[in-house]
């Protein structure tokens, strides 16, 4: 994960301007069968229920659009789905591979967990998970460091373990060590896999963006809770919200994976993905259920006690030292490969899903979920001369996708 400063837009001040009573406290969408999401349709509409710039927020699609074969935009503010527009194979009721994404759902429902089954694990985030209890299958050790691993290092990347792909980095108190690529998880062993890859630093000495961790912390709840990854998130979030049919990936070819990959891969229509993000928003409540610990929630949008080597807490990239120049602070967020992303920004009442993805992201038979009839009419689609998309690279990147949102606020 790269953290690169980019380009510096004005009118920034406008996240404290904000009075209490403009922002939807008290507004929860049904679901889309019983009518979804309030909308807003015109400039005009846009501009004094919602505080925002049309014209600046089609400039923020315009950059998705030129980014990925495949995505869209949905802006949520107040409480009004003021955007949603697509593109490819992209639409409100498609189910791609939101890839890492996914871990987002992981973290939270490990948030929860902490909080209905605390005296299973009193510890919390400080507890040390490669026991008896939490990670039978971990045992023997590999290697003796892994028994000070806690779960809060796992939640955050920063629990030693080496990173992934061909070019990984470790980032200790900022400074970058390039490392050799290692194998990762195997779908088709994903939990020993998993529990497998080396560590490249002592727990907590060290952050590397590593796949497996976050798959380890769902080992950790499947045990707690007795149940699934996707039946806990299925029960805790998804049918409260009321989602419409969702699911992980799980089906590669003829496998079918027996857990889910908790390091991502759901697969969520739009308007659902963004209702997770209406969540957090409202500091885990939804209606009259607090669904998510609050203080779980703060956690994921300041540096983290866990990982105090780059701007990752929790499983979410967040903005409390400012290196998205051109957003507020208090930003946090999710993205995954292929250019999706959940952006929460808790000052301005704002949420963002960025969606991105390849065809194959698209494919149906990775959920086995009934998919709507895809679009082909991107199939040659070819990014534009340098507009490749890059995480945290301008001029086309994620960053500049929230830059643009935030500076769309007229308030």
């Amino acid at each position: 994960m790269k953290f690169l400063f980019s380009p510096v837009f004005s009118g920034l001040a406008l996240a404290t301007g904000l009075c209490a009573s403009s922002f939807a406290a008290d507004y929860f969408p049904p679901p889309d069968s019983d009518g979804g999401w309030r909308t807003l349709k015109t400039a005009q509409e846009i501009r004094e229920k919602a505080g925002m710039d049309l014209s600046v927020l089609d400039a923020a699609y315009t950059v998705t659009e030129r980014s990925t074969g495949n995505g869209g935009l949905l802006v949520v503010r107040h409480g009004y789905l003021v955007y949603e527009k697509y593109f490819g194979r992209a639409s409100r009721n498609a189910n791609p591979d939101m890839a890492s994404t996914g871990k987002a759902f992981t973290s939270i429902a490990c948030g929860i967990m902490l909080h209905e089954f605390h005296d299973k694990i009193p510890q919390g985030l400080d507890t040390k998970v490669f026991t008896e209890k939490y990670l039978p299958e971990a045992l023997p050790l590999d290697d003796p460091r892994k028994a000070d691993i806690k779960l809060g290092q796992l939640l955050s990347m920063s629990a030693g373990y080496w990173g992934e792909g061909q070019t990984p980095t470790g980032y200790v108190m900022g400074k970058v060590t390039q490392l050799k690529p290692v194998k990762g998880q195997d779908i088709h062993d994903l939990d020993m896999s998993s529990l497998r890859v080396p560590l490249w630093t002592d727990p907590g000495a060290g952050y590397s963006y590593s796949s497996p961790s976050p798959h380890i912390a769902s080992i950790v709840l499947r045990h707690v809770t007795g149940m699934e990854l996707q039946d806990y998130i299925n029960e805790r979030l998804a049918k409260p919200m009321g989602w419409g049919p969702w699911g992980y990936c799980l089906h590669r070819g003829d496998f079918l994976m027996p857990h889910a990959n908790g390091a991502g891969s759901t697969a969520l229509h739009a308007t659902d993905a963004i209702r997770f993000g209406y969540c957090l928003l409202h500091k885990g409540k939804w209606k009259d259920q607090q669904l998510v610990p609050s203080d779980y929630i703060e956690l994921c949008h300041q540096m983290s006690p866990y990982d105090p080597h780059a701007p990752f807490s929790l499983q979410f990239e967040q903005n409390s030292d400012g290196h998205v120049l051109g957003a507020p602070r208090d930003a946090f967020f999710k993205s995954g490969a292929g250019g999706f992303c959940i952006f929460v920004v808790p000052s301005l009442d704002l949420v963002i899903y960025k969606l991105g993805g390849k065809d194959n992201q698209y494919d149906p038979s990775l959920t086995g979920l009934p998919q709507p009839e895809q679009s082909h009419d991107r199939d040659n689609w070819q990014p534009l001369p340098n507009t490749g998309f890059f995480e945290g690279n301008p001029p086309n990147s994620l960053w500049r996708v929230l830059e643009l949102v935030s500076l769309s606020i007229k308030d």
